[in-house]
């Protein structure tokens, strides 16, 4: 007997009569512009594979900009030959770098299959978007509401300020600045891209003496003192050494990982809209039929750690419907 039913599922193994492993509908291919283990990389990836998983084979690729950035368009090259083997029915591509090495060189109106692109801080008609084959989701930080949330914990706030790497997110995050200021809740005072560690030494009088609050975003790649790329982590502690002051982010990560508060985009709603949307495409909704979608979701969100260092202890109406992180070690 015992004999028989190893037969039979032997038997079943080989010719598909006891287990069968259901072939993916379709296969993606995934390029993120930033490395594995970059916490925005992980949210994007959760909301993908939240509306993917269950049909698709997804192949991710990253390039690495956030700590190689000379070396993208070596990636890249890599991405699109990864492209080839593949042949996959439809691709993902996230962040700009990703655009302007990937996208824009390798596919758009150069490939029948369908693109759709993620956390975009740029203009779309940068990168010549919308495209027969490309549509998909732009990124756009909570500024207003941010600032507006931050005078809740600590109404003195007058004046903001804003620090991100000299990269291409944080100079499309400048150029919305200058957009949306005359209808924020304080006074823009300086809007600074750095490089490198030494430049943010540089700012700490200035930062002292004309911001109330600071707001950052993209800090990842800003060199240390031996040219290394550093996370935000990294760059966070370097910064709250020369500004005591309240710091507020433009994500969940940053607000863990120091900064006071924020109103935060997430990578999971940039992930879950352009898979949809791909989705959508890929059973045969043509792309020029796809609009292209930008973030609506905020998430206030509080550094209790950070409040209680400073002795803020806020109103408990302001607390209402915040979800609160203590920082982590």
């Amino acid at each position: 007997m015992r004999t028989f039913l190893a037969s039979s599922l032997l038997a079943g193994l080989l010719f598909g009569g006891v287990t069968t492993v259901a072939a993916a509908e379709f296969k993606v291919l995934v390029v993120m512009s930033y490395e594995q283990d970059n916490p925005w990389v992980k949210e994007i990836r959760e909301g993908i594979d939240s509306v993917l998983g269950a049909s698709s084979e997804i192949t991710y690729f990253h390039m690495d900009t956030k700590v190689n950035r000379d070396g993208g368009p070596k990636k890249a090259e890599e991405a699109y030959a990864l492209y080839q083997s593949l042949q996959p029915h439809g691709v993902i591509a996230a962040d700009d770098d990703a655009q302007a090495m990937f996208v824009v060189p390798f596919l758009k109106d150069k490939v029948p299959t369908p693109v759709m692109f993620n956390g975009v801080n740029a203009a779309p008609g940068k990168y010549g978007y919308p495209a027969a084959n490309v549509s998909g989701m732009l990124e756009r930080a909570h500024v207003r509401e941010s600032l507006a949330f931050a005078k809740q914990l600590l109404p003195s706030i007058k004046t903001a300020c804003f620090i991100t790497n000299n990269v291409p997110a944080g100079l499309a995050l400048r150029s919305q600045v200058e957009e949306e200021q005359e209808t924020y809740s304080a006074r823009v005072s300086a809007f600074h891209l750095v490089k490198s560690k030494g430049e943010l030494d540089a700012l700490s009088k200035g930062l002292r003496a004309g911001c109330d609050t600071l707001v950052i975003d993209s800090l990842e790649g800003i060199l240390d003192s031996a040219s290394r790329p550093m996370n935000n982590s990294e760059a966070l502690k370097v910064l709250s050494r020369i500004y005591s002051g309240p710091i507020l982010g433009g994500n969940r990560y940053q607000v863990e990982q120091g900064a006071w508060a924020a109103v935060v985009k997430t990578g999971q709603e940039q992930g879950e809209t352009s898979a949809e949307m791909l989705l959508q495409a890929m059973r045969g909704t043509p792309v020029a039929k796809i609009p292209v979608a930008r973030n609506s979701k905020g998430q206030r969100i509080i550094n209790v750690t950070a409040l209680e260092t400073h002795g803020i202890t806020p109103r408990p109406i302001v607390l209402r419907g915040a979800t609160l992180v203590r920082q982590q070690p």
